[in-house]
């Protein structure tokens, strides 16, 4: 008798980590696979690669009903969650947008698989943001680090994992916790450091901007680990790691170690054009820094046996090469 597939549901699998995710499924597991996308704002140019592969889903989580009437009809075996508002610098502006995806949208996911599908494993991604702007005794960061959020988004994911977590204790749901530091690569929106570097060289190399990179912050140090490595270990996280107990995942190499200035130094001698200049530009600049996020924990790996394999400077090179090919396509400015 045929054994049937195991059935997996992919939030913003219209995302960069979720399409990501989906790629990786696709090529390399026997799954049933669903992603949900809004059916009035969705992305499109991610998810070329797998769209027929896949099964869609209009669902907004932050719509209780919708969310519901998914999980009731699915009761799927996984659900990877990756519909989140990521990037920092609109929360300031937006907190309660930023509240209603990460926290509320969160919410309606557990309560759903709470009431329809009690055996289903669910992933919920955090983020290095979590830990805020710690001193350097402080450093490296491990899982008992004391968090200290430094801006809206951050107090959304430390809330996100924290209900995750009472959902474990109080209905003895399968969440796995994990906190992701940074993670880089194609398809990452020009809005964020070293994507936005990039971008802007390819501009630069397409006569498209004047030979200046306009930047904010550059001091700030990260352990930086490419989005291939990443969904790798977001599998191995889902099937391997246990309910409740949390995880840091991130590249611990000290050669992935870099400040921002470093990186896009880097990016620029992988450029023809030889004359670009570095602007600071206000509008980029936050109002709290978090100076430095690094991590030292072997947890996750000695339990997976997972290690990022990609070095810092393929990460740079396939970001670079991103960009050039999405600007010869005519992507615009999102500025």
């Amino acid at each position: 008798m045929k054994k049937n597939k195991k059935t997996i549901i992919i939030t913003g699998a219209t995302g960069f980590v979720g399409s990501h995710m989906a790629d990786y499924l696709v090529k390399n597991k026997n799954l049933k696979i669903y992603c949900t996308k809004r059916y009035h704002l969705s992305k499109t140019k991610f998810i070329k690669n797998f769209y027929t592969d896949v099964i869609w889903k209009d669902c907004d989580i932050t719509d209780p009903i919708a969310t519901d009437y998914l999980i009731k009809k699915i009761k799927p075996n996984l659900v990877l969650h990756f519909a989140a508002e990521s990037f920092v610098s609109p929360s300031w502006l937006h907190p309660n947008r930023y509240m209603a995806v990460n926290y509320n949208g969160t919410i309606n996911l557990l309560n759903s698989i709470k009431n329809h599908s009690p055996k289903t494993k669910i992933l919920i991604p955090g983020s290095g943001e979590e830990y805020g702007d710690l001193p350097k005794s402080q450093i490296p960061i491990n899982e008992y680090t004391i968090l200290n959020p430094v801006n809206p988004y951050a107090v959304t994911k430390i809330a996100q994992d924290l209900i995750g977590y009472v959902y474990y204790k109080s209905y003895n749901l399968n969440v796995i916790r994990c906190r992701t530091f940074n993670h880089e690569g194609p398809r990452r929106e020009n809005v964020f450091g070293i994507s936005s570097y990039a971008y802007q060289i390819a501009r630069i190399e397409n006569n498209l901007q004047e030979p200046i990179i306009l930047v904010g912050d550059l001091s700030d140090k990260r352990n930086f680990t490419h989005v291939f490595d990443i969904v790798r270990a977001y599998w191995l996280a889902i099937n391997k790691c246990i309910p409740g107990e949390l995880y840091l995942i991130g590249n611990q190499n000290k050669n992935s170690i870099f400040s921002f200035e470093e990186a896009l130094k880097k990016l620029m001698k992988m450029s023809f054009v030889k004359s670009i200049k570095i602007k600071k530009y206000n509008p980029f600049v936050r109002p709290t820094r978090v100076s430095r996020l690094i991590i030292k924990s072997n947890k996750f790996e000695n339990l997976t046996g997972w290690k990022a394999t990609t070095s810092f400077n393929s990460i740079l090179q396939d970001t670079l090469e991103y960009w050039r090919s999405e600007i010869k396509k005519g992507s615009i400015n999102l500025y």
